[in-house]
């Protein structure tokens, strides 16, 4: 839980950053630098040896959809969307977390549904302010397959991580995930790359931050925490983010927020971790007893 909340902190603030500094740049190119900066800054640790070819393709697999496909489609989405619609439309990854969770293990389980139901409902109350109006079923249907993405991904990366050998570290591995995602986000992100001379450089250290930090050490941390809990923990996570955010617009950033909503948003999506938490304990002890 330790890695999830360190960076569910880095991503709060990076929204602001984002908001306010990347302004007018194409999205698509903004994916693609972020994660071509992240594979930069992951190669020096990149090691093949030992690793299996089919770990190498499964990998690669897991980065184009975690971390490619999912942005393609999220920035699709703005295409259809209001801004505010896609932020809402977000909430859902924890449903599709247990979903893919559970359906790898093969098993049921009745606790981590009703903490991502939570954490789900919890992050609605913060952001829906308003409803959803637009009615593109298009924009609808993007942001579920972008959610779906990267739970997939981070709840593959797990069960991945889970069954390789010691050797196969993080770090040494997870250059492989992001080169995936580049290939992927290369073709929508090409119309825009004449206009990376003309960025200056505010807007250069901003990506810098956001390639290195939110995407290549938060991803690489989130992944990492992803495999060291359990699948109701890793769904409630996914939403920490949005109160946090909310939290850190209104502190760091000078924007406006609905107290009353955050306060109960927030509390919702807490208590839905602490529930799936203490279930988590009562379930090793019997395990040990």
């Amino acid at each position: 839980m330790f890695w999830l909340l360190i960076v569910s902190l880095v991503w709060a603030f990076s929204f602001g950053l984002i908001k306010g500094r990347l302004a007018g740049i194409d999205p698509a190119l903004v994916a693609f630098v972020r994660l071509a900066l992240a594979l930069i800054v992951f190669l020096p640790f990149a090691r093949v040896r030992g690793l299996r070819r089919s770990d190498a393709l499964l990998l690669a697999g897991i980065g184009a959809v975690q971390f490619g496909v999912m942005y393609v489609c999220y920035i699709a989405a703005f295409a259809h969307l209001a801004a505010y619609e896609v932020a809402a439309l977000s909430i859902f990854t924890p449903l599709f977390v247990c979903m893919c969770g559970q359906a790898l293990e093969r098993r049921f389980s009745v606790s981590p549904w009703i903490a991502a139901v939570l954490a789900t409902v919890g992050a609605g109350v913060i952001l829906m302010e308003r409803p959803l109006s637009s009615g593109s079923w298009l924009g609808v249907v993007s942001m579920q397959v972008s959610n779906l993405c990267f739970a997939v991904g981070q709840v593959a990366y797990a069960r991945w991580k889970r069954a390789a050998p010691t050797e196969s570290s993080d770090v040494s591995v997870f250059w492989i995930l992001y080169l995936g995602a580049v290939v992927i986000t290369a073709l929508p992100a090409a119309p825009a790359f004449a206009t990376l001379g003309a960025l200056g450089g505010e807007q250069w250290a901003v990506l810098l931050y956001l390639g290195a930090i939110a995407s290549g050490l938060g991803f690489f941390g989130w992944n990492r925490g992803a495999a060291q809990t359990s699948t109701g923990v890793l769904a409630v996570a996914n939403n920490l983010k949005v109160p946090l955010a909310v939290a850190c617009a209104l502190v760091f950033f000078g924007e406006s927020a609905d107290l009353l909503r955050l306060a109960v948003g927030g509390a919702l999506v807490v208590g839905a971790g602490l529930l799936v938490t203490r279930v988590d304990a009562s379930t090793t002890r019997q395990r040990r007893a």
